[in-house]
């Protein structure tokens, strides 16, 4: 699928590493511009010299900025005043018993996860709407439809993902600019590896065999029985696991699907009812998904549809609000 988003600004939030840093690596070699946002100066500067070292001729541009406060965010509306592509990645995660979650931890996560992408959307939407073209694109997770019995405050915030998207995609209907959720299930990042590697050192297992044998034992349903890789989420190479349905070649299109024309292929199919409401599919059936177009070959307005069944065992999956 060859999507030529030049010309276009992207800002992607936490995008010095994981999931970020491949989004933000696919969509430079798409051909738009890329705003990398981190925390920290030095790993902003290896972000944009690893996108670089990757697309020789990627447009980029670099920020510090702690988009998990209001301040920071601030700062990030100065430099960019506007944007044609807005992913909301930024997130924090962690594993802890609920019980022994504080107030105060509820409260952070939902400020990261939740109130970064809101208040990002808030500000750039209204200029997407104004020139009849944009994408925002939440970064939620499996957990938000089957949360996880040690990641409860993790788990709400991405089912408040889902809930943003959903409405917002709404509010949106008609306007020429989609909002899109994707749900990942654990994937190979280092936060991921920083939250294992104490099982690892007990287990004597290198990080990607304890990375896969936590799918494996706490996602029994996961069809690929593995931890995902970035690049299957980014979109960045052909994916192993099929388990987003096939482009032409079987290929699987996590996120650049939600950009642009997704090409009939391989898998089953099922399509969308032109609202989310009329969607009338018997729970217990397990469904592929389909993207319908509607204008424009290349970037037109899409409508997806994933059984949460799909979702929850295959990790890897993207839903479509608009219309």
């Amino acid at each position: 699928m060859k999507i030529d988003l030049s010309g276009k600004l992207a800002i992607v939030s936490g995008s010095t590493g994981g999931i970020g840093l491949g989004i933000s690596q696919s969509l430079a070699e798409a051909g738009a511009t890329v705003v990398v946002i981190g925390r920290d100066t030095a790993k902003v500067e290896q972000a944009l010299a690893s996108i670089r070292q990757a697309v020789p001729r990627a447009q980029l541009r670099g920020l510090t900025a702690d988009l998990g406060t209001a301040e920071g965010a601030e700062k990030l509306f100065a430099a960019e005043p506007r944007a044609d592509i807005l992913v909301n990645n930024l997130g924090i995660f962690n594993d802890v018993d609920f019980f022994e979650t504080p107030d105060s931890e509820w409260t952070r996560f939902y400020e990261v996860n939740v109130i970064s992408g809101v208040r990002l959307a808030r500000h750039y939407v209204p200029a997407m709407v104004e020139q009849g073209w944009g994408r925002v694109i939440f970064l939620s997770s499996e957990s938000g439809v089957a949360t996880p019995a040690d990641m409860l405050n993790y788990g709400v915030t991405k089912s408040a993902n889902l809930a943003v998207s959903h409405g917002l995609a709404k509010r949106l209907a008609g306007t020429g600019v989609t909002v899109n959720a994707i749900l990942p299930g654990p994937t190979f990042t280092d936060g991921l590896q920083d939250m294992l590697k104490d099982a690892a050192a007990a287990s004597g297992r290198d990080l990607r065999d304890e990375a896969d044998a936590f799918v494996r034992k706490a996602r029994p349903t996961s069809i690929i029985q593995r931890v995902a890789d970035v690049a299957e989420v980014a979109h960045q190479h052909p994916a192993r696991s099929g388990c987003c349905g096939g482009g032409a070649s079987g290929h699987v299109h996590c996120f650049t699907a939600v950009l642009g024309h997704h090409r009939r292929g391989v898998a089953r199919r099922w399509r969308c009812g032109r609202q989310p409401d009329d969607l009338n599919f018997p729970k217990e059936r397990f469904y592929a998904n389909s993207i319908r177009n509607h204008r424009h070959p290349g970037l037109g307005r899409s409508g997806l549809a994933i059984d949460r069944r799909l979702q929850h065992a295959a990790g890897l999956a993207a839903i479509d609000y608009q219309q």
